[in-house]
C-alpha cells in the first residue's frame, strides 16, 4: 500500500469514525455536558486506535458480515471514547496539569475541572455503551459485546492505562530501569492499542487460540511500545506547534522516558526494532498478504511520523 493508497484507505475510515462519533455521542446530554463531551473527542486526532481496529478487522474479514460491520464500527468508535476520557483526565491538574491538546484548549482549561471530569467519565461509560446496542441485538450477537467489553475493560483499568497513569505519577523524579519503564509504558499506551487490533480480530469471532490472534496480538504489543517511544522522541524533538500540544513537557515534570533513559539515538533504533518485529508477526499470522496492507502501512506510520 503506497502513500496515495493508504491515504485513500484512511481518508474513508476516518470520515466514517467521525460520523460515527458524532451520532454517538450527545450533544444534549444535561448541564452543558455533551458539549464539553463532543468538544474532547470530535474533530481531533490521529484515530489511529480506530484505524488499528478497522484494519485488523479487514484483515480477518469481519467487514463482509453484517454483525462484522457492525462491531468493527462500534468498536472503533468505543477505543476512541476511551482514548478521549483518558487524555481529558491525564491533563488536568491532578494529573498532567496541561493546557493545550489537538492543537486547542484542554477540556479542563475550556469547561472548568468539574466539568471536564464529568466528560471523561461520560466517554466512558458512554463507550461501553456503543459496545452493547439494544436496539438490533441480532446485528451483534451479546457474546461478541461481551467479548469487546471484556477486551476494552481489560486496556482500560489496572491492567492498562490506568495502572501505567498510577506507576507515571510514582514515578517522578526516579531513576527506572527499562523493564520497568517498559511495563509503564505497556500499561499506559500500549495495552489500548493492543486491544485495538485484538477488538477488530475478535469482530470475526477468530479464537484466541488462533495464529492470526497470536499473530496480530503479538503486532499490537510491538506498535504500542513502538507508538510511546516515538512519542518520547518527538516530545525531546518537536516543537508545540508541530505536536498540537506542549512539547517537553516529559523533561520539564522530570519524568522517566525512552530517551531519558536511552539516548535519542538508541530509542529511535528501538522503535525500528519493534516495526520490524511487528511486520515479523503479521508475516506468520498466516492470513492473505493483501488483507495485511492497511496494517503495515500502520505500523510505518507510527514509527515514521513526525508528529
Amino acid at each position: 500500500m503506497n502513500a496515495a493508497q493508504y491515504q485513500q484507505w484512511s481518508g474513508e475510515r476516518l470520515a466514517q469514525v467521525e460520523e460515527c462519533l458524532a451520532q454517538w455521542v450527545p450533544a444534549d446530554a444535561p448541564a452543558g455536558l455533551g458539549d464539553a463531551m463532543r468538544y474532547g473527542v470530535l474533530d481531533g486526532g490521529k484515530r489511529l486506535r480506530a484505524l488499528l481496529v478497522l484494519a485488523a478487522a479487514e484483515a480477518v474479514g469481519a467487514h463482509q458480515t453484517p454483525a462484522g460491520r457492525d462491531a468493527m464500527w462500534r468498536a472503533a468508535a468505543a477505543v476512541e471514547l476511551i482514548h478521549a476520557y483518558s487524555l481529558v483526565h491525564d491533563d488536568m491538574p491532578c494529573m498532567d496539569n496541561d493546557v493545550l491538546r489537538r492543537g486547542k484548549p484542554t477540556v479542563h482549561v475550556k469547561y472548568g475541572e468539574a466539568q471536564a471530569m464529568l466528560a471523561g467519565d461520560a466517554m466512558q461509560a458512554l463507550a461501553f455503551e456503543v459496545l452493547t446496542p439494544d436496539e438490533d441485538p441480532e446485528a451483534m450477537p451479546a457474546a461478541l459485546q461481551a467479548r469487546l467489553s471484556r477486551l476494552l475493560a481489560r486496556a482500560s483499568g489496572q491492567s492498562g492505562m490506568a495502572g501505567g497513569q498510577a506507576i507515571d505519577l510514582a514515578s517522578v523524579g526516579k531513576g527506572l530501569d527499562e523493564a520497568t519503564l517498559r511495563d509503564m509504558h505497556r500499561r499506559k499506551t500500549g495495552a489500548l492499542l493492543r486491544a485495538s487490533v485484538q477488538m477488530g480480530a475478535a469482530c470475526a469471532a477468530v479464537p484466541e487460540q488462533a495464529t492470526s490472534w497470536q499473530a496480530l496480538t503479538a503486532y499490537g504489543e510491538a506498535m504500542g511500545l513502538a507508538f510511546q517511544i516515538v512519542d518520547d522522541v518527538l516530545d525531546a524533538t518537536q516543537s508545540a506547534e508541530t505536536l498540537g500540544k506542549t512539547a517537553g513537557k516529559d523533561a520539564d515534570a522530570n519524568k522517566p522516558t525512552y530517551v531519558s533513559l536511552l539516548g535519542l539515538n538508541q530509542a529511535r533504533a528501538e522503535a525500528d526494532r519493534l516495526l520490524d518485529q511487528a511486520l515479523l508477526a503479521l508475516q506468520g499470522s498466516g492470513l492473505p498478504a493483501q488483507s495485511l496492507k492497511a496494517l503495515q502501512a500502520l505500523a510505518l506510520r507510527i514509527v515514521q511520523r513526525e508528529h
